[in-house]
């Protein structure tokens, strides 16, 4: 759980600096909740049973992009918050990832999920005419 956390941490700092939708409390508690979930379901039911834990994966994936969903603003004319929707959701995989114990994926969705909205990010500031550093 503490992998989990950490991992979440640098997106849950940019999302802080740059969204006021999620940030530094949202991130490493879905974080680290996807890995308990995951580490208690496995405890209960085992290593042996796919259908239980597809079911977990299941539930994880769904009660996360409700939490995502509620990230998304619709103004007049247009949306935000998607991005932070959807590294929330990400961070839920990384995070069972990490309760799985496939540290090469949860390391991965982290490095991803982090380049994606910093350096995709700024090119998006840059093609809309803004500010990169707002």
């Amino acid at each position: 759980m503490l992998g989990a956390f950490l991992l979440a941490l640098p997106i849950a700092w940019n999302r802080e600096r740059n969204s006021n939708i999620m940030g530094l409390r949202t991130f490493p508690l879905v974080a680290v909740g996807a890995c308990a979930y995951v580490m208690i379901g496995i405890e209960f039911i085992g290593h042996d049973n796919p259908d239980a834990t597809a079911r977990i994966m299941q539930g994880l994936m769904t009660g996360i992009g409700f939490v995502g969903g509620g990230a998304i603003l619709k103004h007049a004319d247009h949306v935000s918050g998607t991005a932070s929707a959807a590294s929330i959701w990400i961070i839920g995989a990384m995070g069972a990832a990490a309760g799985f114990g496939y540290w090469g994926y949860a390391v991965a969705l982290s490095v991803i999920n982090l380049g994606v909205v910093l350096l995709l990010g700024g090119l998006k500031k840059r093609v809309n005419g803004e500010d990169p550093d707002d």
